[in-house]
């Protein structure tokens, strides 16, 4: 935060000494990025009763304040710009004092901080690289939170379900601590009841489980061939009575059309050359010997039949 507010009031020393139309701007961003943040935050921590938030904001919007000025102080005694004359040098001599006093103040707190939040996370980084591999050593751990390990009170703690760990176990991962840079780290193992039979337990109902999927899905698998066997014997059966003929119905029409009919019969004959296989409609007729010119009617009975029936192929026979 410190070099950050450094840099930021060099940019505004040197964009307002310099004869540009662009320095509002650079003072502004300068603002913006160094002093506004702080104290949005520092509002927010009043608003809602953190005096935590409210206390870095407030300490944050310092240092920005304090280094933008120090950083222009330097800028302006480099350029040897012009100096008000104090008339009184002793007072001006102890508000130079005072300022430095505070600067230095603010920069040392700012490295404590700085030095204690590194301290901090370096810390949290060993103690998540000891659990991962705690956890690698197939120990089984629950409720893994930030919470858990405690900078502050140099400890960590792990909540371990299963199998309970022994003494030599326990005492293992204490002298293992060393090795992540955790000396002087409390290690504290929280572990509950023996939980194997309940573990077997639900492994049993999870095989159970598996078994009764298995058999689901057997079962789905014939519904599906069924389903299938039946849609294809509806398709065969569909198919056949389409290309049935309403024989009863042409019969008595055909009666009815030609007096000289006495009898009528129908078939299905499948004929083949051996390499065409082909179904034709075929009718065998009767008529009385008293009928004139029984080719003619016949004849004008089998186109009659083509029209009715929407077949381009029918064989009519005499008996």
């Amino acid at each position: 935060d410190v070099f950050i507010a450094i840099a930021g009031g060099l940019a505004l020393i040197i964009a307002l000494s310099r004869r540009s139309e662009q320095t509002n701007t650079i003072a502004g961003v300068a603002i913006a990025t160094a002093l506004m943040p702080p104290l949005c935050t520092a509002g927010y921590g009043l608003a809602t009763w953190n005096l935590s938030y409210f206390g870095g904001a407030m300490f944050l919007f310092t240092i920005n304040t304090i280094f933008i000025a120090l950083a222009t102080f330097v800028i302006v005694k480099f350029l040897r710009f012009p100096m008000v004359k104090y008339i009184n040098s002793t007072k001006r001599k102890r508000i130079a004092r005072t300022a430095s006093f505070v600067a230095l103040i603010v920069f040392a707190g700012s490295l404590f901080l700085f030095f204690n939040l590194f301290k901090k996370n370096q810390f949290k980084q060993a103690a998540k690289h000891f659990i991962n591999d705690v956890k690698k050593s197939k120990i089984s751990i629950i409720d893994e939170e930030d919470k858990n390990i405690s900078y502050k009170n140099r400890s960590i703690k792990l909540i371990i379900y299963g199998n309970k760990l022994s003494k030599e176990d326990k005492d293992y991962w204490i002298s293992k601590l060393p090795e992540y840079g955790l000396n002087n780290t409390k290690l504290i193992l929280q572990q509950g009841m023996d939980d194997s039979d309940l573990r077997n337990e639900v492994k049993n109902l999870s095989d159970l489980y598996t078994h009764n999927q298995k058999i689901i899905t057997s079962r789905d698998e014939s519904i599906k061939e069924k389903e299938e066997k039946i849609k294809l014997l509806e398709t065969e059966l569909s198919n056949y009575y389409k290309n049935q003929i309403p024989f009863l119905q042409i019969s008595k029409e055909a009666q009815i059309n030609y007096n000289g009919l006495s009898n009528l019969s129908y078939a299905k004959m499948i004929k083949t050359n051996f390499n065409t296989t082909d179904t034709i409609t075929v009718f065998n007729t009767k008529w009385y010997d008293s009928v004139p010119n029984i080719s003619q009617q016949k004849l004008l009975l089998e186109r009659w039949l083509k029209t009715r029936l929407n077949l381009d192929t029918i064989v009519v026979k005499n008996e």
